[in-house]
C-alpha cells in the first residue's frame, strides 16, 4: 500500500517535507519544479500538469502566491 494512501494532495506535500517547496515553485513560476514534487508523492504525470496549471492560474484560491 503506499505511503501516501487517502491524503489529499496537501497532506503528501506536508508528509513529504514538500508543501514549501511546491509554493515557492509556485511563486517562481516554476512548471517543472512544482510538477516533479507532485510526482514524488504519487500523483500521477498528467494529474500532476493538470494540478499545476489550475494552481497558476487560481493561486489564491488554492493557498498560493
Amino acid at each position: 500500500m503506499s505511503r501516501y494512501a487517502a491524503m489529499t494532495v496537501n497532506e503528501r506535500l506536508f508528509v513529504a517535507g514538500l508543501l514549501e517547496a511546491l509554493d515557492k515553485a509556485a511563486r517562481d513560476g516554476n512548471r517543472d519544479a512544482m510538477v516533479a514534487y507532485l510526482i514524488t508523492v504519487e500523483i500521477g504525470e498528467e494529474d500532476a500538469k493538470k494540478t499545476v496549471e489550475t494552481i497558476l492560474e487560481h493561486p489564491t484560491r488554492y493557498g498560493r502566491l
